[in-house]
């Protein structure tokens, strides 16, 4: 199958402006329905991917983002969730947005017109061959991600992507590709929909799976999340009492003396 643009393909609906509310929320969710059967094909290429992240992750390697756009946010979004969920410093996954920083509250949609961009900004990062440098792009053929994938690839560096079309140029330049293909928009060309719901999907699921094999989870418990306020400290008190069996009293006594779940859970068991 040749590159076929199919998030730029027409609606299957039409006249949208004349749809009652409901009917248009119906329509919406029954769109919304056909995302979770496309993941699901591609859940043997996510697997390859979590696996080589992993090895990368656990030898002292970093996990980076590249996107513009929608893409881009939900790279941010996913790399901005990992230390307070995971407990895992800043700097092991970074999403880098086309635009900058900027980008993530207004639409700069001229810099995913940029060639060099993304490469600048992975080496100002200092990135290197220990890493893995994930492109996300809907439509596969964003300038900013894809030469940033191949100036990647240029220099060792190990990659993977994300896009939603088939047979992309993202693709073909990413050594674990994901195209997860969702078939045209509720709104045509409005990838921020399904596309971006999917891609989201997919970025739970690699860093949630890297993570559990990385050792932040023990049972469904997430041992090393952050305790920066007074309901994350009441959730690390239950998790206590939940992992050693214990009441909330003294789960809160040992979270005082040991200042976090792992903390006291090595500590218990080293008795």
């Amino acid at each position: 199958m040749s590159f076929r643009k199919v998030t730029e393909e027409d609606s299957i609906y039409d006249d949208l402006e004349n749809l009652s509310t409901i009917e248009l929320i119906n329509s919406i969710h029954e769109e919304d329905k056909k995302i979770c059967s496309s993941v699901q094909k591609v859940l043997p290429l996510i697997s390859k991917l979590v696996d080589k992240l992993v090895s990368k992750l656990s030898t002292g390697g970093r996990l980076f983002y590249i996107g513009a756009g929608t893409s881009g946010r939900l790279g941010v979004l996913d790399a901005t969730e990992c230390p307070p969920t995971f407990g895992t410093p800043e700097w092991k996954v970074t999403g880098i947005i086309a635009g900058g920083t900027k980008a993530l509250y207004q639409s700069i949609e001229h810099a995913e017109d940029s060639s060099t961009q993304a490469w600048k900004e992975l080496c100002n990062k200092q990135v290197n061959k220990k890493d893995f440098v994930i492109g996300i792009a809907a439509s596969g053929t964003t300038p900013y991600v894809v030469e940033g994938i191949k100036l990647c690839n240029k220099h060792d560096i190990l990659t993977g992507c994300i896009c939603c079309n088939y047979n992309t140029p993202l693709a073909r330049f990413s050594k674990f590709p994901i195209e997860v293909v969702v078939g045209p928009e509720f709104i045509t060309g409005s990838t921020r929909m399904k596309a971006g719901t999917a891609q989201k999907m997919i970025l739970n699921m690699i860093t949630t799976s890297a993570m559990v094999k990385l050792g932040h989870i023990k049972g469904n418990k997430m041992i090393d999340m952050q305790t920066n306020n007074d309901k994350l400290k009441k959730r690390a008190v239950r998790i206590i009492g939940k992992i050693l069996n214990i009441s909330d009293e003294k789960a809160l006594e040992l979270f005082k003396r040991y200042g976090s779940i792992r903390n006291v859970i090595e500590n218990q068991k080293a008795k």
